[in-house]
């Protein structure tokens, strides 16, 4: 139950009329005001938070109070006053809805400390992101930075040294699916709004900042100590920042291959970053309220020139949906880019320890798919920055991060290894690929290249008196197609494949279709429309390919029947908004029948059912 509405419940407060209608009426001090402006919501709710969590009674809580002596638009939102006449302020609050801009944060500051009157405390909330100020008579109005509190006191006590104490009277919370991607989003504003950092430099400073946060929480404590990753009464942002940087390097040490340089984001950036992060708790927030929320940033965030890193959660789980991921397989994404593939293997692999173990919190639960994660999920990604929000991903999920590598995945197998200090990234040792490579962008350059041809039958072409020759470039997706076929297992290993239409159906590649035949069974075949990828920046039609990666002696039958679907509605349109209408599900009962009307041919997937 939330403070407000156990305001409600109290009859603290009393709800009028539905709909755009809706007002909200303060019963101590007879005001009402409409209910559906954001604002008013947020101060609703901390309105109850004072009566709940800091202890004031309502009849000393005033709403809208004029200011005297300015101009009579100028109303503090919020005031505790000291006496039942409310004359002696106390703290001033001034609220604003959830979202506002760092600019229009530090606005709300200086209207709250404009609006203070004579009181001691002023503190600005814009849903979760909260600030307080002291002001005795010895410090000044205009010094903001050594002004900041971690709290105003409960009950006109004292100020809190810190905010958050493990299992105190304010510990850190699990927070909404909507509460998360808004915060996410607010704290990616506040590194990159200021043009420091482009949007994924930003998001890399993001997530250094949120590993530092998880494993805080995730830190040794005893009841009642704080949490680290907060701001402190009296700590300038220069402090805080040096109390960050030091949590950070004690994690980077402990976990090198994650992150491998410094935290760059000012102090003053980083400081509103932590006021943004500080009272969550991710770890115990929901895994499916995160991974919603940060595949919703993230459809905004790798639109564009970035989309090459993001393929949408629905084709991903139709994938995912066909392939049906176990816990015994292992698997890996040589593309894998924010880690979509990674993560919805991950989620399957959960569900699939649900339907074993009813108890979710027994150990038997926790290894099913935590030495799933650990052992048999990889990913490689050549964007440096990109790999890193991978990694990320999979540690907000609960770990696998240790198996995103940066590197070239058409790189051979032993600078794969160097890179990840891994043999597990052998060739020929995986049971499934999943990947949506990147196309469409420039051809690799072999002549730069030359140590690739000798690993890549289409590195090379027949010239007219039949000899084999080297080409200058190639396509980096047909040099995925044989990447893919290094990394699986002979006769069992399958993969699904995201590839431009253009090499099912251009007569140029008809080298690579035959390549293709003869190197694997082409099991289906899911032609997407042209606007699938359109949001992301990338116009060009594509299909999903399931190949199983044929035995060494196998050859094609002319038999081998092709599952072949064009779905018209696959849960989104071109401007990326979702939609009800969705293909996929039926889709993907259509191919689990064909699966079975032609038996002989499928045997691999047949035996996971």
């Amino acid at each position: 139950m939330s403070y407000l509405e156990r305001a409600i419940q109290d009859g603290h407060a009393v709800f009028i009329g539905d709909g755009k209608q809706r007002k909200i009426k303060y019963v101590a001090m007879n005001h009402t005001e409409k209910y559906t402006d954001p604002e008013e919501q947020v101060r609703a709710e901390f309105w109850a938070e004072l009566i709940y969590r800091y202890g004031y009674e309502p009849h000393r809580i005033g709403i809208e109070i004029r200011i005297p002596d300015r101009v009579p638009t100028d109303i503090a939102d919020l005031v505790i006053f000291r006496d039942d006449e409310l004359k002696k302020p106390y703290a001033v609050i001034e609220c604003k809805k959830e979202g506002i801009t760092d600019s229009e944060f530090y606005q709300a500051i200086e209207q709250g400390v404009g609006n203070k009157m004579d009181a001691e405390y002023v503190m600005v909330v814009a849903g979760t992101t909260r600030r307080a100020f002291y002001f005795s008579k010895d410090t000044g109005i205009l010094e903001r930075n050594r002004n900041i509190i971690a709290d105003i006191p409960p009950q006109y006590g004292k100020v809190p040294e810190f905010k958050y104490h493990k299992e105190g009277r304010l510990d850190i919370a699990p927070v909404t699916q909507d509460v998360l991607t808004s915060t996410i989003r607010k704290a990616h504003q506040s590194l990159w709004g200021a043009g420091k950092f482009s949007p994924p430099q930003a998001f890399s400073e993001l997530c250094k900042i949120i590993f530092i946060k998880i494993s805080d929480e995730k830190a040794k404590r005893k009841v009642g100590e704080p949490y680290q990753f907060q701001i402190k009464t009296h700590e300038t942002n220069q402090q805080l920042a040096s109390r960050i940087h030091h949590l950070y390097e004690q994690q980077r040490q402990r976990d090198p291959n994650v992150f491998t340089e410094g935290i760059r984001a000012d102090d003053e950036t980083l400081a509103q970053v932590v006021a943004h992060l500080e009272g969550l708790n991710l770890n115990k927030t929901d895994l499916d309220t995160k991974g919603v929320a940060f595949e919703q940033f993230m459809d905004g965030f790798f639109k564009g020139s970035f989309g090459q890193y993001f393929t949408p959660r629905e084709i991903i789980q139709f994938i995912i949906d066909i392939m049906r991921p176990t816990n015994e397989h292992k698997i890996i994404d040589p593309a894998c880019g924010s880690g979509g593939f990674l993560l919805h293997a991950l989620d399957a692999v959960r569900r699939e320890a649900d339907e074993y173990y009813s108890d979710h919190n027994s150990r038997d639960h926790f290894e099913h798919w935590h030495t799933f994660a650990l052992n048999k999920l990889y990913g490689i990604e050549i964007n440096d920055d990109i790999a890193r929000v991978a990694k990320m991903n999979m540690i907000i999920h609960d770990d696998g991060h240790t198996n995103v590598i940066r590197a070239d995945a058409l790189e051979h197998q032993d600078t794969l290894i160097r890179e990840s200090q891994n043999h597990n990234f052998a060739n020929y040792t995986f049971d499934m690929v999943l990947t949506n490579p990147p196309f469409g962008g420039e051809p690799v350059n072999l002549v730069s290249r030359k140590h690739l041809v000798d690993d890549y039958d289409m590195a090379e072409h027949i010239d007219r008196h039949g000899k084999k020759k080297p080409r200058k470039n190639q396509k980096p997706e047909i040099l995925f197609i044989e990447r893919i076929w290094h990394f699986l297992k002979p006769g069992t290993g399958e993969a699904a494949i995201i590839l431009p239409d253009g090499i099912l159906s251009n007569a140029s590649n008809q080298y690579v279709r035959d390549w293709m035949i003869d190197h694997f069974q082409i099991k289906a075949v899911v032609s997407l429309p042209q606007y699938a990828f359109a949001y992301f920046g990338a116009g060009v039609k594509a299909s999903i390919l399931f190949l199983r990666k044929r035995a060494e002696t196998e050859q094609p039958s002319p038999d081998e029947p092709i599952f072949m679907a064009s779905p018209s509605h696959i849960g989104y349109d071109a401007t990326g908004r979702k939609t009800k209408q969705n293909d996929f599900h039926e889709i993907a009962n259509l191919y689990r029948q064909f699966e079975k009307d032609h038996e002989p041919f499928f045997q691999v997937a047949l035996s996971r059912q």
